[in-house]
């Protein structure tokens, strides 16, 4: 356990990791895992178009891809 005073250590590989920044990752992969599987990571609530994440279409991934 390390106190929170603590903002940066040393792990044994000799990498220094600063303790914002590595809770800034874990968020955010638990913000795209949410978001993968389609739910939100608060309760269910009502969005501005009026369904809840489980209801929306998935959009279809085209970014990169030439039309044929």
């Amino acid at each position: 356990k390390m106190p929170l005073h603590v903002r940066t250590w040393t792990c044994r590989c000799g990498i220094t990791h600063d303790r914002d920044v590595n809770a800034a990752k874990n968020l955010l992969a638990a913000g795209l895992a949410a978001a993968a599987c389609g739910d939100g990571v608060r309760p269910q609530r009502s969005t501005p178009g009026g369904q809840s994440s489980m209801k929306q279409e998935p959009r279809r991934a085209t970014a990169g891809i030439p039309r044929l």
